[in-house]
């Protein structure tokens, strides 16, 4: 089995593919306390992979320590995630994995899975003990490499991401190479060359369409970086056509639609999505610019509060870029959005991580704040012109 990576995201290659999100939902991945405890219902009818995971459960249930079951329950759980959107999926997943979730001599493919959904809750370390705890005993474990990469591009560590690609040269196909390297490589002052390097490899024939999808949109992030919008939107609509559903990419591209000040052409992108706080947190962005969607930014406006501030009584701290923007676009309080945004960048530092913190302190005028950002910029000689222009003073 062969996974994928994005963000923080994690796809997994099997038969089907699957895919896990980072922050995929408005709330931690909660763990039912017994079987019978109803999450949702859903429609089976439509989605045969949540009636064969219905009944993988029932089976797991009678035998929870068959470790083939129980991994591909929580595969399938993870799969559910994506297609779903809900993240209380992650939960039956973790369930799934019980009887291994805290042993030191979880077997490979338990420890493997652990990995993936510590990834998705944001623990990075943890995570990374497991993914170092596999590949001692097994260093040519593709999916663990590639995972691996993915957690290090996160955090910043840019030369340990890239060897970690390196090492899938035999491993994977050129494709999932190319996106792996082109990911890290991007965000370290090689933007040009990994993006010629990424479409190349896109210009080839053959590949999974979930594999496509994740190199265009990769692809589509870097042409946004560098200043090239009809490139990332040509990227970006070839990547909704091949996968449609997928909450990391349609966020993505509705990122760069509200930064291009599009905003009505993001509310078909989210408007159905809205148990996902990310998606939630963008219709209302959008909504807010729109004179004739007043009453309803003011309902989303509402929702998200409440949203964080049961997230804050909860002790979830899964979406503090979200609540940065949100305080900061939506509530106007930079002094709050900052201070969430410093806590963010403890743990992650994407590109729109940098972003958030860039617009808060410039908001607040925090000369310590900016000078992070732009260390940061000089240290990995990332190519992003409107965080460059937020440090300038000269963004709008």
């Amino acid at each position: 089995m062969l996974m994928i990576a994005l963000g923080t995201r994690t796809l997994i290659l099997a038969v089907p593919i699957l895919a896990i999100l980072a922050s995929p939902g408005s709330a931690k991945p909660y763990t039912p306390g017994d079987d019978a405890v109803v999450l949702e219902r859903l429609p089976e009818k439509n989605q045969p992979s949540l009636t064969e995971l219905k009944r993988l459960r029932a089976t797991l249930l009678a035998h929870p320590r068959d470790l083939e079951v129980a991994t591909r329950v929580a595969t399938r759980s993870i799969e559910a995630a994506r297609a779903t959107g809900d993240p209380r999926f992650l939960g039956q997943a973790q369930a799934a994995l019980n009887p291994w979730w805290t042993a030191a001599d979880a077997p490979a493919p338990a420890l493997l899975l652990r990995a993936t959904i510590k990834q998705s809750q944001h623990d990075f370390s943890g995570a990374l003990a497991d993914l170092d705890r596999l590949l001692t005993d097994r260093p040519s474990h593709g999916q663990a490499l590639l995972t691996r990469a993915t957690i290090l591009t996160v955090q910043g560590r840019y030369k340990d991401a890239q060897r970690d690609c390196a090492k899938l040269l035999p491993l994977a196909s050129a494709l999932v190479t190319a996106t792996c390297l082109a990911g890290a490589r991007s965000l370290n002052g090689d933007a040009g060359s990994a993006y010629s390097g990424l479409t190349q490899a896109l210009a080839r024939p053959g590949e999974a369409a979930v594999v496509r999808a994740w190199a265009l949109t990769l692809a589509a992030e870097i042409a946004a970086r560098r200043g090239e919008p009809a490139a990332a939107e040509s990227h970006f609509r070839a990547a909704l056509a091949l996968d449609p559903r997928d909450s990391y990419l349609r966020g993505a591209y509705a990122d760069f639609l509200l930064l291009a000040g599009r905003a009505r052409d993001v509310l078909p992108l989210v408007a159905n999505d809205t148990k996902n706080d990310s998606m939630l947190l963008r219709l209302a962005l959008a909504e807010q610019v729109l004179p004739e969607h007043a009453p309803a930014f003011a309902t989303h406006r509402t929702e998200l509060s409440d949203r964080f501030a049961a997230a804050k009584m909860r002790g979830d701290t899964l979406h503090l870029r979200e609540e940065a923007r949100f305080r900061l676009e939506i509530e106007n309080d930079p002094k709050a959005a900052l201070a969430l945004a410093q806590q963010n960048w403890k743990t992650q530092r994407e590109p729109a991580d940098l972003h958030v913190l860039a617009k808060a302190a410039r908001a607040t005028g925090d000369a310590v704040a900016l000078k992070t950002v732009a260390d940061w910029i000089a240290a990995t000689k990332l190519e992003d012109p409107a965080t460059v222009a937020l440090l300038a003073g000269t963004a709008r």
